[in-house]
């Protein structure tokens, strides 16, 4: 098995590689906050998914986060320290990796073993397949944070749910626990944790015994059913609303319910 290990920051942050048997492995590793992914982080997420396709052994790649966590997303402090502009270039580098995942030639599996929320959910759906535990639990509460999603953010979750239930998560910030996540088909396999691993190997290897052909056929035959607005986003709709961006981060740094305002 190879293993690389790229770290980030002096603080336990690291994305880790692994080659083993056919299949890719990359670890999102930060449990000190969720596993939640800073800008960097996100650029070196689509570094290191990139280079998975320098090994022609490699069939399969697999996602997870370290510990009982996904990932909570972005970090939303860095987001505090940052101006409008900026805020906007971070969260196109995110779509960016989010895309790269997407679009890569190999099947890619997103092992959840707990929180995938906002750009998390956003990236596990990237995904061709997702496991998740009974301890999984998806959402994305952009509402909170005036964050403004765009086409294509949404159509990922549209594509799974249907375009009312889209509309829930946003509106009331809810998450779905596992079982509810299951059935309403974002998760295509629920296993008990401590067969998590296993299972996402044995599945990882399955799919790589397949023929790559008949894989890489399928993945783009049904991306090309699916995709439908062929001028899903271009990067002219923002990320952030200039007023309730500010206004939602602070509160999530202060631990208070944002004060928003309504648009005239």
């Amino acid at each position: 098995m190879q293993v690389r290990t790229t770290r980030l920051q002096e603080e336990e942050a690291k994305i880790v590689y692994q080659e083993t048997a056919g299949l890719a492995i990359i670890t999102i590793h930060r449990p000190q906050l969720k596993n939640a992914l800073t800008a960097n982080m996100w650029d070196q997420l689509a570094k290191i998914a990139k280079q998975s396709l320098d090994n022609p052994k490699n069939k399969v790649l697999i996602l997870r986060g370290s510990g009982e966590n996904f990932t909570a997303g972005s970090d939303i402090k860095e987001f505090n320290r940052m101006s409008i502009e900026e805020a906007e270039e971070a969260f196109v580098r995110m779509e960016n990796t989010i895309s790269t995942i997407e679009n890569l030639p190999l099947p890619t599996i997103a092992v959840i073993n707990g929180p995938a929320m906002g750009a998390g959910l956003e990236l596990a759906l990237a995904c061709d397949l997702r496991i998740g535990s009974e301890k999984a639990r998806l959402g994305i509460p952009v509402g909170k944070l005036g964050i403004t999603l765009n086409n294509k953010f949404a159509k990922r979750l549209v594509d799974l749910v249907g375009p009312s239930t889209t509309k829930d998560f946003v509106f009331t910030g809810r998450t779905f626990k596992a079982e509810e996540a299951y059935k309403a088909g974002m998760l295509n396999y629920l296993v008990p944790e401590k067969d998590l691993t296993r299972f996402s190997i044995r599945l990882g290897k399955l799919v790589a015994s397949m023929s790559p052909a008949s894989l890489l056929a399928v993945k783009n035959s049904v991306k090309e059913c699916i995709d439908s607005t062929p001028a899903l986003w271009k990067g002219s709709t923002p990320f952030v609303d200039p007023n309730d961006f500010p206004e939602g981060v602070r509160a999530f740094v202060e631990k208070r319910t944002p004060q928003f305002t309504r648009k005239k």
